[in-house]
């Protein structure tokens, strides 16, 4: 099994970005129920269950949990009017992009692990930062896939299971709601395998420009075919 770990931090966030692409020139472009776009937005569901992994895993390794909080924040607002573009035609809605939604997950993790308040007011700041997710993209699963990852980061077999559990969840209420979306979103459980047989838990080149490129790209190739959709 060791030999199929083979792909570093890096490498999986290059797939998942490439993922995320190919899933919104699908939203814009291609018809959601079609093969192609069956097939484009199931290897695109790659994306968010990752991002929310990897959130866990900045949270657990950074030096300073302000600084990263802020940098999510900023390029939160600054991928808001591209996000918006690109969902709604309109550069400014109610619509946040999964930056703005692993803001509110970082928050999350960071209320529950370090903040001194009782329990109780812990699980209702989680309940509304969720809530504020559902204006953001992947709503509610990266404010709590990250949060499990951190409360169960000492258990392995724990952490995996429960977040095995949540990607199940995700697609069986797609699944309630319309059969082929079901079948689109349970592209979710290609995640913990990925994860869990292929991560070898290196982060690769520390260079900055993979620490820098999604926050830039993600705003920027939202533009890009927004301006393609929409004749801009």
């Amino acid at each position: 099994m060791e030999r199929l770990r083979c792909l570093n931090r890096n490498q999986i966030k290059y797939i998942v970005i490439i993922a995320m692409v190919i899933d919104h020139i699908a939203w814009a472009f291609v018809p959601t129920f079609s093969t192609q776009g069956m097939l484009m937005h199931f290897f695109g569901r790659l994306t968010g269950p990752t991002m929310a992994f990897f959130l866990a895993e900045g949270y657990l390794h950074t030096k300073d949990v302000k600084r990263y909080a802020l940098r999510l924040c900023i390029f939160a607002v600054i991928s808001w009017s591209a996000f918006s573009m690109f969902e709604t035609g309109k550069w400014f809605s109610a619509y946040f992009g999964v930056i703005y939604t692993l803001f509110l997950g970082l928050l999350a993790i960071w209320i529950w692990d370090r903040a001194k308040i009782h329990k109780f007011f812990k699980i209702t700041i989680v309940i509304l930062l969720c809530i504020l997710s559902l204006w953001g993209d992947w709503a509610v699963m990266d404010v709590v896939l990250p949060l499990v990852m951190v409360t169960y980061k000492d258990s392995a077999r724990n952490k995996w299971i429960r977040y095995t559990l949540i990607c199940v969840i995700w697609a069986a209420m797609a699944f309630y709601d319309n059969v082929r979306m079901g079948i689109l979103q349970a592209g979710v459980l290609m995640v913990p395998v990925m994860l869990i047989f292929f991560y070898n838990g290196e982060s690769g080149s520390r260079r900055p420009v993979h620490k820098w490129f999604f926050y830039v790209f993600y705003p920027l190739h939202l533009l890009i075919l927004s301006m393609i959709k929409y004749n801009i």
